[in-house]
């Protein structure tokens, strides 16, 4: 027997998530408008953006970052995505899924009038393609561990299958169904996330090495097609896809996007109205906090120090737990989210950020039942480096701090720099603060000290960062290994799937162990401060998942 599924999970999203929107005010100004059911619109239905970092890439199989996911998720679809308070609805899906009573077949019909941008079908094949392409280990996918739980999946990624044995078939053009090996609890809110967004064979095989690597190398599906991105430069724009099988309810004609890493710059064009949209940091945050365009946006994301253990195949200083620990009492939170950035981001005692999940027996979150971890403590801090310098034969350490180059992290690693040279007497820190594409290649490569690091939530459920720290997974990058905790993870995965209370107990212990070792460093819960135009309407900002959804926006009549 089959049943229809409505989304659920063993852990759901706490309530309360905003979703930051528009002002609403009107402007004095008048323009030309037109009338769109019961919206009043701008004739000119253009919106012009700002990013702080760089495009990695334009294959969804290998983004592994914000920008990425943002571009996706405008230009690209999946079978779901998220509505404005960050549930997973049907998108590519016709319909809600048709999911077996045991949880390991789901079957998901599409839409028979989805086009590619190049008038081909979107088909059930195209799921099949690119999710085999995802777990193939030639394709090197970071995010490949998503898959686990679907049949042969951890066998292929392993090496132990052919891509081929993934547990997904195309039933016929326009019915996919999927096989799991297990239960995962969290599976529907997955396929909202760009990894699991279809991808057309014949063309990503026509270009080779260098698709994704540029605009013209791209195929579209979504709402909005892309363009004017070479695959180095600053900006890029996305022109409302015609062929788009929703196309009705898209109402932006263009979105221009410019990445400009200092705020000031940003801010000058905003007031010029050259920029519709602006993310404020710092003395910018405070001074604009009474402006009508002012708004905050909550976010599920973690800001971490992370300690490389290892480098070269050998041990670094950084293995050594009382430094660990030193650095992650040395520094005060406080200070660091109220004056520092001033953006509204919170404080934080741990890697899973407030507000994501939920216990689902007590309702109690995840945050508040773990408790708060290595809070900012400077006797403690001296203490552990006496230690620390005993244990490793040295007086003084060098230290170099990683991060990105936009100015909010430019000011972290400042801040963190005095902080630690301060309370830490006989540690230099140098700060080496590069473009966010190289922060993240010298991450993989383990070619650093300590880095300011950090996860957004893909999904509602605290695995989804409790799991980046196992030994195997692709997001560890730090050498950090402890068995226990390996195995709590695995057991939340496995045999405690569906026993909710297990489960969540298994998710609370592996955080105490990384973080009693201080296997990572909290820094702060990110929120971000922006001005926005108030003729600008329906931008989602999601908690989980890409981070923004324009489809739905508008321009109103000003």
């Amino acid at each position: 027997m089959k049943k229809k599924w409505w989304y659920s999970s063993a852990v759901l999203l706490a309530a309360g998530l905003l979703t930051a929107c528009g002002n609403n005010g009107e402007t004095d100004a008048a323009s030309s408008s037109k009338d769109t059911k019961d919206k009043k619109l701008a004739d000119e239905q253009v919106l012009n953006l700002v990013e702080i970092a760089e495009l990695p890439t334009g294959d969804t199989a290998l983004a592994t970052d914000t920008v990425s996911f943002t571009v996706f998720n405008q230009v690209n679809e999946g079978l779901y995505r998220l509505d404005k308070d960050s549930q997973p609805i049907p998108a590519l899906a016709s319909e809600e899924a048709t999911v077996s009573e045991d949880g390991l077949e789901y079957t998901f019909k599409l839409h028979e009038d989805a086009k590619w941008s190049n008038g081909d079908p979107v088909t059930a094949k195209d799921f099949v393609y690119a999710w085999q392409r995802v777990v193939d280990p030639d394709t090197a996918a970071s995010y490949a561990y998503l898959f686990d739980g679907i049949k042969n999946a951890a066998a292929i990624m392993e090496g132990e299958a052919e891509p081929d044995t993934l547990g997904v078939e195309a039933v016929s053009d326009y019915e996919f169904k999927v096989t799991m090996e297990k239960p995962v609890p969290y599976f529907i809110s997955l396929m909202a996330f760009p990894t699991f967004f279809p991808q057309n064979q014949e063309f990503v095989e026509e270009q080779g090495d260098r698709y994704g690597t540029s605009a013209d190398t791209m195929i579209f599906n979504g709402p909005f097609t892309f363009s004017n991105w070479d695959g180095t430069n600053l900006n890029w724009t996305y022109e409302k896809n015609e062929g788009y099988w929703d196309v009705e309810n898209v109402i932006l004609d263009e979105i221009n996007v410019e990445v400009i890493k200092e705020t000031a710059t940003a801010l000058n064009l905003y007031d010029s109205g050259q920029l519709d949209r602006v993310n404020l940091t710092g003395e910018f945050a405070k001074q604009f906090q009474g402006n009508e365009d002012y708004v905050v946006e909550t976010e599920a994301r973690s800001s971490y120090l992370q300690f490389n253990q290892e480098r070269g195949g050998k041990k670094t200083d950084l293995a050594n737990e009382n430094l660990r620990k030193a650095l992650a009492v040395s520094y005060d939170h406080e200070l660091l989210v109220n004056e520092i950035l001033a953006n509204g981001s919170q404080e934080l005692g741990g890697l899973v950020p407030a507000d994501l999940a939920v216990n689902p027996t007590t309702g109690k979150d995840f945050r508040e039942e773990s408790g708060d971890f290595l809070a900012y403590d400077k006797e403690a801090a001296a203490d552990y480096w006496e230690k620390a310098k005993a244990e490793l034969g040295v007086d003084s350490l060098e230290l170099e701090l990683l991060g990105d180059d936009d100015e909010s992290n430019k000011k972290i690693a400042a801040y963190m720099k005095d902080q630690i040279e301060t309370n830490l007497p006989g540690i230099t820190i140098k700060a080496k603060n590069v473009p966010f594409k190289v922060r993240l290649e010298l991450q993989t490569k383990q070619d650093y000290d300590f880095v300011l690091g950090g996860w957004g939530a893909d999904f509602a459920d605290p695995v989804n960062f409790i799991d980046l720290l196992m030994a195997d997974s692709p997001y560890n990058r730090s050498g950090y290994k402890n068995e226990e905790f390996d195995k709590l993870v695995n057991l939340s995965k496995d045999e405690n799937a569906t026993d909710v209370d297990a489960r969540w107990q298994n998710l609370l212990d592996a955080e105490k162990i990384l973080l009693d070792e201080a296997g990572v460093a909290p820094l702060f819960q990110r929120a971000a401060a922006t001005l926005q135009k108030p003729y600008v309407k329906e931008i989602y900002n999601h908690q989980v998942g890409a981070k923004y959804t324009y489809k739905n926006a508008y321009i109103e009549a000003h």
